[in-house]
């Protein structure tokens, strides 16, 4: 019975109804996979998932997304994500480019193109390609994988947003240029894809001086998985006033959570500590991220001081499964601290 097999010889099953288009055996398989899941333990959620390789490398990408979606939730039950890393990024990089050349053909397909939900939508949307396709300069399969991807690539995005939420899949990323270039071109059509966007622009190992205007101590950093500006203020409230290295009101144990690994939304909301500002005075708004703080002398320069006024926000951390890492490397000495301070604007 399919139902006592393993994760690994069931996804191999239905790896193989997909490549050969047998739609009541990929059914089967897939449920007999949801099913199987909660048995599986890590070494074997891991086989299973290295079994959908080939057919998440070579499935049409319409046809892939419940693939992607299985890719996602194997790794979010702690499946490896490694050996398949590289395939998710040529498909979700390949779609994303693919769908970036729509304009091409929106003119001549309309305004009420929509994704075919039947055999019959189908057929009507591939003659309106085959029209369409020469205007646009193209051939007629290239039409049809632009169209594709433009309705369906959103669906395989997800297959990505889970494992870049882990440090050592963002440091082994394969073609990071290429994916986010990608990425951009369709961050304004694809749903996920300024959630990705905020992935692939997460700061790993990252050296940072953090200056304290009010007592002119200077401390260097290193920070890893702050996904933006929101989260990074209530860490350096942790790291800062709640471990005693400055004075100030210590953030609620309830926001600290939710920055870090903790109800994301706690009842209340969170409020941040401090104004922000770089090097140059400029502000540093909650709503940016940290690779947009600008570099000084090899770091990133974040001056730290009482707020002008108290800043509420809803949530704490923007992706649930991704651990911020926040040290405090070393505290300057006074004379190196102050020789800094007088730099600042």
């Amino acid at each position: 019975m399919i139902g006592h097999r393993s994760l690994p010889a069931i996804c191999a099953d239905l790896a193989a109804a997909v490549l050969r288009l047998d739609g009541p055996a990929s059914t089967r398989n897939q449920r007999a996979v949801v099913d199987r899941v909660p048995l599986a333990d890590q070494a074997e959620l891991g086989a299973g998932l290295v079994k959908l390789r080939p057919a998440l490398a070579d499935v049409a990408l319409g046809n892939g997304g419940f693939l992607a979606t299985l890719a996602a939730g194997l790794i979010e039950m702690g499946a490896d994500p490694l050996p398949v890393l590289d395939v998710l990024v040529d498909r979700v990089a390949g779609g994303l480019e693919a769908a970036a050349q729509f304009g091409l053909l929106a003119d001549q397909l309309g305004d009420d193109v929509a994704a075919p939900t039947s055999v019959d939508e189908y057929r009507a949307l591939r003659e309106r390609l085959v029209a369409a396709a020469p205007s646009a300069g193209l051939s007629v399969e290239e039409a049809g994988a632009i169209t594709q991807a433009w309705f369906s690539v959103n669906d395989w995005i997800p297959s990505l947003l889970v494992p870049l939420q882990q440090k050592r899949c963002r440091r082994a990323l394969p073609e990071r240029d290429r994916l986010t270039a990608a990425t951009i071109a369709m961050a304004e059509h694809a749903e996920d894809a300024p959630w990705l966007l905020g992935l692939l622009r997460v700061l790993d190992d990252e050296p940072l001086r953090v200056v304290h205007r009010e007592s002119g101590r200077v401390f260097e950093m290193t920070m890893s998985g702050v996904g933006d500006n929101i989260q990074l203020h209530i860490l350096l409230a942790d790291v800062l006033i709640g471990e005693g290295r400055v004075d100030g009101e210590a953030p609620d144990p309830a926001w600290v959570a939710a920055a870090r690994d903790g109800l994301m939304i706690p009842e209340g909301g969170v409020r941040t500590q401090f104004d922000l500002t770089d090097a140059a005075g400029d502000p540093i708004w909650g709503e940016g991220r940290p690779a947009d703080i600008p570099v000084a002398d090899g770091r990133r320069v974040i001056v730290v001081s009482a707020p002008s006024y108290s800043r509420s926000y809803n949530i704490g951390r923007q992706y649930p499964m991704m651990v911020p890492e926040l040290a405090v490397d070393r505290e300057l000495p006074e004379d190196e601290a102050k020789a800094w301070t007088t730099r600042l604007s």
